[in-house]
C-alpha cells in the first residue's frame, strides 16, 4: 500500500487539489493545504525531506519582490480611478452620438468604448459595469433586443481579459517565464481582431433583423456638426494619450510594464484632477478595492507556490509533461486537449485560478514540444476569456445582472413602462459571442502570425557562441576585457 502511494503520489495530489475544489473551499487555501498535507505524508514515508520546506519562506518573499506583479496593482488603480472619474459615461455617450444614426449604432459604440476602456483600464468588472449602467437602458429605451444588447455590453467588457494592459497578461507572463512587454505586443492585434468580430456580428443582425438593432430617432441625437465633433475630440484625446503613456512606451521599450503602469496611474489621476472628479472618497474607493484585488492575487500566488513546490519535488511535473507529451498529434494534440481542457475549467474556476493552478502545468510540456510559449500565453488568454462569458457561470453575466434591471420599470426620459430583463435572456445573449471567441481561438491556433507578427524582439545573441578574451597585462595599454559574438 505504502509503494502504491509513493509510485502515485503526483495523481494523488492533483486529484486532492480537484476534491477541494469541488467542495468548494477557497483557492488558495486549497493550493497551500493540499500542498503541505502532501508535504507531510511525503516526509512521513521518507519520499521527501524536511529541508525542502525551508525553501519556502525563500519563494514566498520572492513573491513579494516580483517586480512584474507590481504592474497589477498600478493598472488596476488606474482603471478604477478612470471609471469612477466618468471617463466611461462621456465616452458612451460621444460615441453613441456618433454611430447614432447607423443601425446597431448603439452597439458599436459599446464595442468600442469596451476596447477604448480594455485598453486604459484593464478592468473587466469595471468596464460591465459602467456600460450596464450607462448604455442598457438607453438600448432597451430605443428598442434593442435584450438579448443583443446584454450579449454585446457583457462580450465588449471582457475584452480587458485579452486587449493590454490585461491583468492576465502579466500573470501568464510571469508564469510562462516570458517578458510581459512581449506578452502585450503578441496580445494586441488578436484583441482587435475579437473586437472586429463582435462587430461583424452587430452588422449582420443589423442585416438579417434589422429591428433588432434599431438606430437612434433624430430627436435622441442632441449633438450634430461641428459640437459633435468638439465633443468627440474632447472625450478621445485624453484616453488616446494616456494609451500612448502606457502602452507606447512599453512597446518602444522607453518603460517596463511596471513603470508603464506607474506613468499611467499617475495620468489617470490627472485626467480625474483636470476633469474636477478627483475626490478623497474616490481615492479612498479606489486604492481599498486595489489593496483586495491585489491581496487577492497575492494569496493565490504563495498558495500555489506551496503547491508547486511539493508537486515537483514528487516528479508531478514529470508526470503531467510525459502525460501531456505522450498524447497522439504530438503538438496539435496536445494544443487541442489544451484548449479544451481549459475551456471547461473555464465553466468552474476563474482566468486568475487558471493562470495559477493550470499553466505552471502545462508549460513545460509546450516548451518541450517546441511551442513558442508567448503564443500559447496568448492563446490561453483568448480561451480564457471565455471563462467571464460562460452561462451560468460567468462573472460578467454576474456583473450585468447586478445592474440590469429585472421587473418593469417607468423609463426616466419617454415615461414609457419597459420589461425587465430575465436572467435567461441575459445567457442566451451570451452564446453568439462565445462562438465568436472560440471562433478567435481557432484563428490563432490556424495563424499563429496574429501574436508572433506583432512581437518586436531586441537582437539575439547565442550565449554558447560568445567568446570572452582576458588579454595578458602589459605596460602599454591598460588590461581589459574583450568578448567576440
Amino acid at each position: 500500500m505504502t509503494h502504491l502511494i509513493v509510485a502515485n503520489m503526483a495523481p494523488l495530489m492533483f486529484c486532492g487539489l480537484v476534491v477541494m475544489l469541488l467542495i468548494g473551499y477557497p483557492v488558495a487555501f486549497s493550493l497551500a493545504a493540499v500542498g503541505l498535507g502532501f508535504g507531510a505524508l511525503g516526509m512521513e514515508l521518507g519520499l521527501l525531506q524536511p529541508e525542502l520546506l525551508r525553501a519556502l519562506p525563500e519563494r514566498v518573499f520572492g513573491i513579494m519582490r516580483n517586480d512584474t506583479l507590481l504592474a497589477i496593482p498600478f493598472f488596476t488603480f488606474m482603471g478604477l480611478i478612470l471609471e469612477r472619474s466618468g471617463m466611461a459615461e462621456d465616452l458612451l455617450d460621444t460615441i453613441g452620438q456618433l454611430f447614432g444614426p447607423v443601425r446597431g449604432g448603439l452597439a458599436y459604440a459599446v464595442i468600442f468604448v469596451g476596447a477604448l476602456l480594455a485598453a486604459t483600464t484593464g478592468v473587466i468588472a469595471a468596464s460591465v459595469i459602467s456600460m450596464g449602467l450607462i448604455s442598457l437602458p438607453i438600448m432597451l429605451r430605443y428598442g434593442y433586443d435584450r438579448r443583443i444588447a446584454s450579449g454585446v455590453i457583457a462580450a465588449s467588457g471582457t475584452l480587458a481579459q485579452i486587449i493590454p494592459p490585461s491583468l492576465v497578461l502579466i500573470v501568464l507572463a510571469d508564469q510562462l517565464g516570458r517578458s510581459v512587454g512581449d506578452m502585450y505586443e503578441g496580445a494586441l492585434f488578436p484583441g482587435l481582431t475579437l473586437t472586429a468580430l463582435y462587430a461583424g456580428f452587430i452588422l449582420l443582425v443589423s442585416l438579417i433583423r434589422p429591428s433588432a438593432v434599431p438606430a437612434l430617432p433624430p430627436e435622441a441625437r442632441a449633438l450634430r456638426g461641428l459640437r459633435l465633433l468638439r465633443r468627440v475630440v474632447l472625450s478621445l484625446v485624453p484616453p488616446l494619450l494616456l494609451i500612448f503613456l502606457v502602452l507606447g512606451t512599453i512597446f518602444l521599450g522607453i518603460a517596463t510594464p511596471t513603470e508603464g503602469g506607474a506613468m499611467g496611474a499617475t495620468g489617470a489621476l490627472l485626467l480625474a484632477l483636470a476633469r474636477r472628479r478627483l475626490s478623497w472618497k474616490l481615492l479612498h474607493q479606489a486604492m481599498d478595492t486595489t489593496a483586495k484585488l491585489s491581496a487577492f492575487v497575492v494569496f493565490i500566488l504563495v498558495g500555489s507556490t506551496v503547491f508547486s513546490l511539493i508537486f515537483r519535488a514528487v516528479d508531478g511535473d514529470l508526470w503531467v509533461e510525459h502525460l501531456l507529451t505522450g498524447l497522439p498529434g504530438g503538438a496539435v494534440g496536445f494544443l487541442v486537449v489544451v484548449n479544451l481542457l481549459v475551456f471547461v475549467l473555464a465553466f468552474f474556476l476563474d482566468f486568475f485560478e487558471l493562470a495559477f493552478i493550470i499553466v505552471p502545468l502545462l508549460a513545460p510540456a509546450a516548451e518541450k514540444l517546441g511551442i513558442d510559449l508567448i503564443w500559447f500565453g496568448v492563446l490561453l488568454g483568448v480561451n480564457m476569456q471565455t471563462s467571464f462569458m460562460h452561462p451560468p457561470f460567468g462573472f460578467a453575466l454576474f456583473f450585468l445582472r447586478s445592474v440590469a434591471p429585472r421587473e418593469e420599470y417607468t423609463d426616466r426620459i419617454t415615461n414609457r413602462r419597459l420589461a425587465g430583463i430575465t436572467t435567461g435572456q441575459i445567457y442566451m445573449g451570451a452564446i453568439p459571442f462565445v462562438g465568436l471567441q472560440i471562433i478567435m481561438v481557432a484563428l490563432v491556433l490556424a495563424f499563429p502570425g496574429l501574436v508572433t507578427g506583432g512581437i518586436t524582439h531586441g537582437e539575439a545573441h547565442d550565449p554558447t557562441k560568445v567568446q570572452i578574451t582576458i588579454p595578458a597585462p602589459s605596460t602599454e595599454e591598460e588590461p581589459g576585457v574583450m568578448i567576440e559574438q
